[in-house]
């Protein structure tokens, strides 16, 4: 029976005999449906299995849902607002098909109510079976999740989530993803409210998705075609509040999952009651159609539930044995370091999270995901990492994924590092640690670093295979966990104390300097070389094979007072603060001008070499030219690029780069007669002004950085 028709108990016509399947067969010429059955008040009938979660249909509402464990089901509905049910409709055993329950009510207008369940069970705490009928669940695939839309509200939660049914009636028009190749990304990470929360945003909605739409004038001004969000599938901000010197401290970032189908109603300006995601869909329909892709940071490595002593409100009702990994003895294996992991390649949670991908594909039109810690997806059901993880693999050849960007946080909390080697079948990209650390500790000066600094400009080959992963590396300096670039350069140690855990918490290998005093200074021989050093970093990272990333606000010299894990801080520490674009505009402009420079140099971003440029594709350089070993000056980096493009000819790039604290005399290498070198960036001054350089003695100031084109 198609879905989308009306059901009733009334005869219906046969559209599938034909007379002689009828003759052949014995089949009645009508088939009458069995009369509906009476449930606490509602008439009902068994429901389309595979459908899950809850399901608006003409005349009702089906719900599906599934359990292997349990040994009946009650369905929970609510009045808005109230947290005793009005109705509980026990599954009936003939509406079980395998472990799956599906039920049709009748008669139910989806803006008049909220559901959840009652599962009861075994208890057997030892094989994780902790079943309890008491508690209310929230539907694992509900679409919406209710109490959630006011951010702080201190209500008591988890028992009391409930789910709404979602109307999709969006209008996506004639929209059409931009499907920018991955060659051409540049990866712009924020966080939905700490990006307008701050009243210097100057938005009508601060710290919602409307908000976030009110900047596109920013990004598109700098050029920034992906927008990464950090987490918004619907989390509580209130786990593990606390008040640390009169300040709230909240769950901020979100890395702990709700519901993994819901879209954080928090960040929404207004109540989308039954509607929930139309904000979300638009702001992505408008920034697809300005050539912004939309990727979401996903958390499928654990829940908000915990552990043992955590809530219980959803998968610990339904499966607690299947969905997270434990021990032999019951307990929570915590590779994430948040209480619990995901069991994410037993076959029920695989196709969880497949189901998941897919509807924020279909439903949301999501252009790629980020996924945390995702060496915990790569796990096996004792906790041992997989040579070929299913779900992996499932995600990498789903046709409905085939156009979203994977990217994989490639380690985890229990040590599991898999930068070069994170599974990939040339289908996943992933967050280049390696990158991160050597660039910075490069740019500060540490000995020994030049030739793991060429290594990350020209892609890292030493740790991806060139030809089949050449855009594997997501190159980034900064991103949420860690210092921004600001403080990289302007402190030398953490400073978490208000983070309420006497500084202990965050990375300590920061590989930062302050560049001669700690913290905030008015000192303007400083605060140029700081700014310089932040030139420094973002001309490297745009200038690199690879795909960049960069940190929100780091184009206006954005500060987190020196706090390297700010996730429970709600206020200024996280919001940017936007009266620093004008103090600092001119960094927002050479970021501007490096960003569009990439743009303008294909060459930058991949190889078009065919052999008739003259020069191999990469070449790393001395201070004299094709001395690869930098053994003389180990903080001098030159690096060039070459190609021949098809309509301009010759191509030739070369970086020269200096991390020490004198000035460095380079011989540049010789250019075909025809060509000569024109300066390009010049990071020892603030603003870019090409000009040609007829000559092959080039002095590279102190700390700085000059980028040449051969023309």
């Amino acid at each position: 029976m198609n879905p989308q028709e009306p059901i009733t108990t009334s005869t219906v016509a046969s559209s599938t005999g034909t007379k002689g399947a009828v003759e052949k067969f014995g089949l009645p010429r009508t088939i009458h449906l069995v009369p509906l059955d009476l449930i606490g008040g509602f008439e009902v009938r068994p429901g389309f299995y595979e459908i899950n979660g809850a399901t608006a249909i003409p005349g009702g509402v089906n719900f599906t849902v599934y359990s292997h464990g349990a040994t009946s089901i009650e369905l929970l509905l609510f009045h808005r607002t109230e947290h005793e049910p009005y109705a509980i409709l026990p599954f009936p055993e003939h509406y079980r098909i395998g472990n799956v329950y599906s039920m049709i009510v009748f008669k139910l207008n989806i803006e008049e109510f909220e559901y959840a369940y009652r599962v009861d069970g075994p208890y057997e705490p030892k094989k994780g079976l902790i079943f309890n009928r008491n508690k209310y669940l929230l539907d694992p695939y509900a679409r919406a999740v209710t109490g959630q839309s006011q951010w702080g509200n201190r209500a008591p939660r988890g028992q009391h989530y409930k789910a709404r049914v979602v109307k999709d009636d969006f209008d996506w028009e004639k929209n059409a993803p931009p499907l920018l190749p991955t060659e051409d990304l540049i990866i712009y990470e924020l966080h939905v409210r700490g990006f307008t929360q701050h009243s210097s945003s100057e938005v009508e909605h601060p710290g919602t998705f409307a908000g976030l739409l009110e900047k596109l004038p920013h990004l598109l001004e700098l050029g920034v075609n992906v927008v990464e969000l950090m987490p918004i599938f619907e989390f509580d901000e209130m786990q593990d509040y606390r008040e640390v010197d009169g300040e709230k401290l909240y769950n901020y970032w979100g890395y702990n999952t709700v519901s993994f189908f819901a879209p954080n109603t928090s960040y929404t300006s207004s109540e989308e009651y039954n509607r929930e995601g139309n904000e979300l869909k638009n702001l992505i329909q408008i920034f697809n159609q300005h050539g912004i892709e939309v990727y979401l940071d996903v958390v499928f490595n654990h829940t908000a539930e915990g552990n043992e002593h955590g809530p219980f409100f959803s998968f610990k009702g339904f499966d607690n044995n299947i969905y997270y990994l434990l021990t032999p003895d019951g307990h929570y294996y915590n590779f994430s370091g948040c209480g619990n992991s995901l069991n994410c390649n037993h076959p029920i949670v695989r196709q969880m999270i497949l189901d998941c991908l897919r509807y924020w594909v279909n439903t949301y039109r999501i252009n790629g995901f980020r996924f945390d810690l995702a060496s915990i997806l790569g796990r096996n059901e004792d906790g041992t990492p997989m040579s070929n993880p299913p779900l992996l693999q499932a995600l990498a050849f789903d046709p409905i994924l085939g156009d979203v960007k994977l990217i994989a946080e490639a380690w985890d909390a229990d040590g599991l590092y898999q930068v070069g080697t994170f599974p990939s079948w040339n289908r996943w990209a992933e967050w280049n640690g390696r990158y991160r650390d050597d660039i910075r500790r490069y740019l500060k000066g540490d000995n020994g670093m030049a030739q793991s600094a060429a290594q990350r400009i020209v892609g890292s080959r030493d740790i991806y295979e060139i030809k089949s992963r050449e855009n594997a590396s997501v190159n980034f300096i900064t991103c949420h966990d860690g210092f921004t670039l600001n403080d990289l350069f302007s402190y030398n140690i953490k400073h978490n104390e208000k983070n309420g855990w006497n500084n202990t918490d965050g990375a300590n290998d920061n590989y930062s300097w302050n560049c001669g005093i700690e913290g905030e200074t008015d000192d303007p021989e400083i605060l140029e070389l700081r700014h310089r050093m932040i030139r420094n970093s973002f001309a490297i990272l745009m200038c690199s094979r690879g795909i960049p990333m960069f940190l929100a606000g780091d184009e206006f010299c954005n500060t987190q007072f020196g706090n390297n894990n700010a996730y429970c801080q709600d206020n200024i520490i996280s919001w940017l603060d936007w009266t620093l674009l004008e103090k600092n505009r001119d960094m927002f402009e050479f970021f501007k001008y490096m960003i569009r420079f990439r743009k303008e140099h294909r060459l930058l971003r991949t190889n078009i070499s065919d052999g008739a440029s003259g020069f191999p594709d990469v070449s790393f350089h001395g201070v004299t030219p094709w001395q690869d070993k930098f053994a003389d000056y180990e903080h001098y980096v030159g690096v060039m690029f070459a190609g021949q493009a098809e309509k301009f000819g010759p191509q030739v790039i070369y970086i020269a780069s200096n991390a020490y604290w004198e000035d460095v005399d380079v011989t540049l290498p010789a250019l075909p007669v025809s060509m000569c070198w024109e300066v390009a960036v010049d990071t020892w001054k603030s603003e870019q002004h090409p000009y040609l350089f007829e000559n092959d003695k080039l002095t590279v100031r102190p700390r700085s950085i000059i980028v040449l084109i051969g023309k």
